[in-house]
């Protein structure tokens, strides 16, 4: 007798859902998480309080957002989800509700590259327009504010990011809400100073010309 489906997968959906309910970037049931393996993708379900959520509780769906596995329909931002995957080849996606990412998304149209570390994210952190959650308009206004972004803002509503894996895309919306804090802080002092095209790109050929983060060989 065969176990549940993309089991691993769905343990660590659940477990990176309850850290973003601890780390405060989500709060109750707003906010999702997916993992993609192969055709199939696991995902928090439907009115979750993602903080208590387990194992068990996650839902698996195919490429076409088909139920094949779990109790519990999956997250009503299926589309928004299986959208990333299709066109942006992701191999998970996380949705937050942010407070500073949120807030901020509430007042501006684009977060300006004002720290080096944001060009992890592609650069200028677009905000896509308003639509009513869970979707197509919505879906489509997020995949296009992607767009050269792993990254980007929901106005009036929250954060999204994606990566080639799950721990990556945790840490692509951890960047993301820091470098939202980072551009408030500086914006209640003063207007925040920004990279422009040379200077990101300046920092881009430092980063590949020192090998940065690449350790060294040993001898044999």
């Amino acid at each position: 007798m065969t176990g549940p489906m993309l089991e691993r997968e769905r343990e660590r959906v659940a477990a990176a859902a309850r850290r973003l309910a601890a780390d405060g970037l989500v709060t109750g049931t707003a906010g999702n998480v997916s993992e993609r393996s192969g055709e199939l993708v696991a995902v928090t379900p439907t009115g979750a309080r993602l903080d208590a959520i387990t194992t068990a509780d996650v839902a698996v769906v195919d490429l076409a957002g088909e139920q094949q596995d779990g109790e519990l329909a999956a997250t009503s931002e299926l589309g928004l989800h299986l959208g990333i995957y299709a066109r942006y080849g992701a191999g998970a996606v996380v949705h937050t509700h942010p407070p500073f990412g949120t807030a901020l998304a509430c007042v501006i149209d684009e977060l300006p590259v004002i720290h080096y570390q944001m060009l992890a994210l592609g650069g200028a952190v677009r905000v896509a327009r308003y639509a009513t959650f869970g979707t197509l308009e919505l879906a489509e206004l997020t995949l296009a504010a992607l767009e050269g972004r792993s990254a980007a803002l929901m106005a009036n509503h929250g954060a999204i990011a994606y990566g080639p894996e799950l721990d990556v895309a945790m840490r692509q919306s951890e960047l993301l809400e820091w470098a939202c804090e980072l551009y408030w802080r500086a914006a209640a002092v003063g207007m925040p100073r920004t990279l422009d095209a040379a200077q990101q790109l300046a920092f881009v050929e430092a980063v590949t010309r020192r090998g940065y983060g690449v350790k060294r060989r040993s001898d044999p």
